[in-house]
């Protein structure tokens, strides 16, 4: 990942889709659907749609609550939004190299690993966390004939 950019007072960051990625203090009080809505029509946004990471800085983890375009509404996890909170929740040290990033969302719990460059990049990104299986579904093929 090259970076990430400022967004008045929060941050953009490009993790295999954009997310934009806003610090709280309370992430469980926060309306997800409304608030994230919000910014993801923001005029800034609305073409081509962003996805919006809430984060809270809990101690040794971090909490992250998603709105993801596309859905239109709070998802349990994103293996994307995760990295990015990750990134930009290590911006708030001044620590480089090696750092692992304990999150904790609705969904799950993971961890991401990465290397923090002095140049504002990341190498070296590792999500590991568990897997659910929450839904299965069928294809009806002589529907279609």
């Amino acid at each position: 990942v090259h970076g990430y950019e400022k967004f008045e007072s929060d941050y953009l960051i490009n993790t295999g889709s954009p997310h934009y990625v806003k610090l709280t203090e309370r992430v469980n009080e926060i309306n997800v659907p409304v608030e994230g809505k919000k910014i993801r029509n923001h005029e800034s946004f609305v073409k081509e749609g962003v996805n919006v990471n809430f984060i809270e800085n809990s101690n040794e983890h971090l909490k992250v609550r998603t709105y993801e375009r596309g859905v239109e509404e709070e998802t349990y996890s994103c293996g994307t939004g995760v990295v990015a909170s990750a990134l930009i929740a290590s911006l708030f040290n001044e620590t480089e190299g090696r750092q692992v990033v304990n999150i904790e969302t609705p969904g799950g719990n993971f961890e991401v690993s990465f290397v923090k460059k002095s140049d504002g990049s990341f190498t070296d990104i590792w999500l590991t966390g568990g897997a659910k299986f929450v839904f299965q579904g069928e294809t009806y093929t002589d529907f279609f004939e």
